[in-house]
């Protein structure tokens, strides 16, 4: 006796494989999102993130632009939430985990579209170069919107050592993200051609496309200048240390100066007893507040007898706040200033308030600063110009490009990062100034309240470090260089190009995808007809 065993569903089995696809896809577009942030500081794993976008390509290969756009901003998820959980420390309980979420989300619907686009251009010749290009050039966007831009998480900050950093010396950061993302999306297209899913592509495209950029960055290398050119300074820079606390801590001022008058004498002591001399001070973002001056340190500044750059909050006559970089000399007092000008949200400024009222009252205690115009981008200091960027503004290309072309010859980064709390923070700027440092071929002191304080060489390379939280100083000798990188003088024209180049493929795209199916339509009601 026999039975026949029928399948009451015939479309289960077909279900079922959909199901574990769909979650495959999912998994695996998380991961490489999380490897991508594995590759940022304090971990020293930059190759990791080409891997990261061979997963990314992999995932969204083949999918529909709706398909493509979901996987890659479960890519963004990956990356964004774990990279920014220092916004919790900053904001605290009062806000909750609403801007940290809803930041994550925003940076992460441009990751969406670039996964979204990317199929678009993944068929055309090069296929993966242009769409390395979708994924950088949609860096640009993210540095104007939302709450006028937050480009932290660029990929090329993923890189301040290894085989592609020098590649900002040319293109900055722009040029080093593409050589990142290009090397995985051609580790990728080498794997769906040996698996002959994408049996068009060529194998020796894909290979040279996968190599060339790591080659040109090592090939880059030994033209990166570390030598003095106008000469040297002797540089201190002050970490007097800060209370943990985010946002609280601006009611804290009076203690943040008196910690960095503190440990000014402890350093003056030790350079006495030590027999050296320093050429500038330098004190951190915001580790005073003044209106007109200060006596103490004042009498601090004379007493090293050497000119300061000294972070400062400095009060308008209307009553608003600058957040300022001043040089002091010890004769004349505060002199010639640099006002931040691009200020961080909700730190420094409460964007569309009305609606964050809604999410938290506590925005009512955060008064907007004004922003600085740009002016005194490079201070006149110590013999010779020091460029300024502060803070935020480190995660900005403008900034520091000004600096240089208004004559500096050392970069300086005043920072206070005893807002963001003991988390990965204070690494995460640190490696951008690395990455400006080879950039623009200058050194870069970043001078912090509570640390990471540094002192940078023009290869990126760190000379000199503190811990966080502590209270320390460090002194170091920095070459002071004039020559102008090909980054300089290419300016903004790199990141607009990119940014056309890729427009132009996701153009071209379209129009090949509309004359393809135009065509395909036209055979049908050919052999339809016939």
């Amino acid at each position: 006796m026999s039975s026949t065993v029928t399948n009451p569903d015939p479309e289960a089995a077909p279900r079922k494989r959909f199901s574990r696809a769909w979650l495959l896809r999912f998994l695996v577009a998380a991961a490489s999102g999380f490897t991508l942030y594995l590759s940022f500081a304090p971990r020293p794993l930059w190759w990791l993130a080409p891997l990261a976008f061979t997963g990314f390509a992999l995932v969204v290969h083949g999918r529909r632009f709706r398909g493509a756009f979901g996987y890659a901003f479960v890519f963004g998820m990956g990356f964004f939430l774990p990279l920014l959980t220092w916004l919790l420390d900053f904001l605290g309980p009062d806000f909750g985990p609403w801007p940290w979420l809803g930041l994550a989300i925003a940076l992460s619907v441009y990751l969406g579209f670039g996964g979204a686009f990317t199929t678009v251009v993944w068929r055309l010749p090069l296929g993966p170069l242009w769409a390395a290009l979708v994924i950088i050039a949609l860096e640009t966007p993210r540095a104007w919107f939302p709450f006028g831009g937050f480009p932290w998480g660029r990929v090329a900050f993923s890189q301040p050592e290894g085989a592609f950093v020098s590649l900002a010396s040319i293109g900055g950061a722009p040029l080093v993200g593409l050589a990142v993302v290009l090397t995985g999306f051609g580790i990728a297209a080498l794997c769906l051609r040996l698996k002959g899913t994408d049996p068009r592509r060529s194998l020796v495209a894909a290979s040279v496309l996968t190599l060339v950029p790591v080659v040109a960055g090592l090939a880059v290398w030994p033209t990166i200048g570390t030598e003095a050119q106008d000469g040297e300074l002797t540089v201190a820079t002050v970490q007097g240390n800060a209370p943990d606390i985010g946002l609280a801590l601006e009611g804290r001022r009076d203690e943040l100066r008196n910690n960095h008058l503190a440990e000014s004498a402890r350093l003056l002591q030790k350079l006495k007893a030590d027999n050296t001399k320093i050429d500038l001070l330098i004190w951190p973002e915001t580790a005073m507040a003044m209106r007109t001056g200060d006596a103490g340190v004042d009498q601090m500044v004379r007493d090293f007898g050497k000119q300061a750059i000294i972070g400062a909050l400095v009060r308008l006559p209307d009553g608003t706040a600058q957040n300022s970089a001043l040089v002091w000399d010890p004769v004349t007092g505060p002199g010639q200033r640099y006002a931040k000008q691009q200020l961080v949200p909700f730190g420094e400024y409460v964007p569309a308030r009305e609606i964050a009222k809604l999410v938290t009252p506590f925005v009512d205690s955060v008064a907007n600063m004004t922003p600085g115009d740009g002016a005194n981008a490079a201070l006149s200091v110590a013999g010779t110009k020091v460029g300024i960027f502060i803070c935020y503004e480190t995660a900005f290309d403008y900034p520091a490009r000004e600096s240089v072309a208004d004559g500096a010859e050392l970069l300086v980064v005043p920072t206070n990062n005893a807002w963001y709390g003991p988390g990965e923070m204070s690494y995460q700027q640190l490696a951008m100034s690395r990455l400006r440092a080879v950039e623009h071929g200058r050194s870069v002191v970043v001078s912090a309240t509570s640390g990471v304080s540094a002192i940078v060489a023009p290869d990126g390379s760190i000379t000199a470090s503190t811990s966080l939280f502590t209270a320390d100083s460090l002194v170091g000798r920095v070459p002071l260089r004039q020559q102008t990188t090909l980054s300089d003088l290419l300016g903004v024209t790199t990141e607009y190009g990119l940014l056309a180049l890729a427009i132009a493929g996701v153009t071209g795209g379209y129009v090949i995808r509309f004359r393809t199916r135009r065509a395909s339509a036209a055979k049908a009601t050919r052999e339809a007809a016939g």
